[in-house]
């Protein structure tokens, strides 16, 4: 899953891909490197952001959905915690709904989700993203957010969602600190009996933390390691900004782990 975010204040790359006709030039060139899904959102949800309102999003992420759409096939997955947003976003074209929220937030998310049948992915988050870092008091992180996330898919099936096409991402640094970051990746495969298993560790500041590299680009090679761990763990989806070193990184990586005795 490519990233591809239509705001001018995301943690790693805000503003590159904020002019439309640039944001669906990357989309193009994400699936000629092997993207599978690329993920349009228009609202930062980095530590300390602030809500935006609906139609702002709305208008930074159906015109290049949109024009995507006319030019390619390709899964397209919209990042929102709005209903009106991701109502549009299917409208113009988007596959699959990725709620950071766990469709928590917004009240009419999910009759969005159930009356479309697409798919969603609930994602593990304590508080707002203005106020998640407040809540990281977990007695073990991994069983806690099993046990929260569980919860979550029950009330999206109890509110109509196909079971089935439930997808789960424990929410690597969203109310979570540096250590339980690396916990959830050393211990992911524990989280694969709620559903197929999303990843998104991308270039995040525990990775910058390890590598002392301050700037989201340069954390790249550094993402590798997590997509490692996450395709060893048994993810279905790894969400990434670099598509293309990513891809030739599991080609490589999914050839040697299929030499690997049992």
């Amino acid at each position: 899953m490519g990233i591809l975010n239509i705001t001018p204040d995301s943690f790693s790359d805000g503003g590159v891909h904020f002019d439309q006709s640039k944001a669906v030039h990357a989309a193009l060139q994400m699936e000629e490197d092997g993207a599978a899904i690329i993920d349009v959102g228009g609202e930062s949800t980095r530590p300390g952001a602030e809500p935006l309102a609906a139609q702002v999003e709305i208008d930074r992420v159906v015109p290049v959905i949109e024009q995507i759409r006319r030019r390619s096939n390709i899964a397209i997955s919209i990042d929102t915690r709005k209903a009106a947003v991701a109502e549009e976003a299917i409208a113009a074209g988007a596959n699959i709904v990725n709620d950071v929220s766990a469709m928590r937030y917004s009240a009419g998310m999910p009759a969005v989700v159930a009356k479309s049948g697409v798919p969603v992915i609930l994602m593990h988050m304590r508080g707002e993203p203005a106020t998640m870092q407040q809540f990281t008091d977990y007695d073990d992180v991994v069983k806690d957010v099993a046990r929260e996330l569980s919860a979550m898919i029950d009330d999206a099936v109890a509110a109509g969602v196909d079971r089935e096409k439930i997808l789960i991402d424990p929410g690597i640094g969203f109310a979570k600190t540096f250590d339980q970051n690396l916990e959830l990746l050393a211990r992911a495969n524990e989280l694969t009996a709620l559903g197929p298993l999303v990843i998104g560790a991308s270039r995040k500041a525990f990775i910058g933390h390890i590598t002392g590299r301050a700037s989201g680009p340069d954390r790249a090679l550094g993402s590798l390691a997590a997509v490692a761990a996450a395709q060893r763990a048994g993810a279905s989806v790894v969400r990434v900004h670099d598509v293309r070193a990513t891809v030739d990184f599991l080609k490589v990586w999914m050839a040697i782990e299929g030499r690997r005795q049992p």
